[in-house]
């Protein structure tokens, strides 16, 4: 029976899983940000969310602990000096699942997880969506505005050129 039992077994061994999840919390910190499948995502933000939760009290045993599920002095390097810094304040969720749609070749649902805090890929892509579509027909108070601006300048672009 599977009572109490709700994590996802993705289709392998123990021994397994724990070690694909602990590459990608590793790839998941060195590069903030990686592209998987939606059960895969799911499964790695409940493995990985507590280790990054030990983040935040920068001691020893800390570090022993983390290292152990890890195995990568890179990667507790990285964690404990800079994503510790950004995630001080935070309570949790450190991560966001973004999904992404449908993989061609088996229909699998594919994600995003990245790390809240380090948002550059989410600013970049923001600043492109502020653009606005302009109209070619212009308003009648842009229209006058646009009507009186060239006359002002004629003038002084009719004015005679001393040779």
């Amino acid at each position: 029976m599977r009572h109490n039992k709700k994590f996802n077994h993705l289709s392998r061994t123990a021994s397994h899983r724990n070690a694909m999840l602990a590459n990608m919390t590793i790839s998941l910190i060195m590069h903030k940000r990686i592209e998987t499948t939606l059960a895969k995502a799911k499964a790695l933000r409940v493995y990985a969310e507590p280790i990054i939760n030990r983040a935040k009290k920068d001691d020893t045993n800390s570090r022993r602990v983390v290292f152990s599920y890890l195995q990568n002095k890179e990667a507790v390097t990285e964690l404990f000096r800079e994503i510790s810094q950004k995630i001080a304040d935070r309570p949790g969720g450190y991560l966001r699942i973004i999904k992404l749609g449908i993989r061609k070749s088996d229909a699998t649902e594919m994600a995003f997880i990245e790390f809240v805090d380090y948002d550059e890929n989410m600013a970049k892509t923001a600043k492109k969506a502020t653009k606005t579509r302009r109209s070619r027909k212009p308003s009648t108070e842009k229209a006058a505005t646009a009507v009186e601006a060239p006359v002002e300048e004629t003038p002084a672009a009719e004015a005679p050129v001393a040779e």
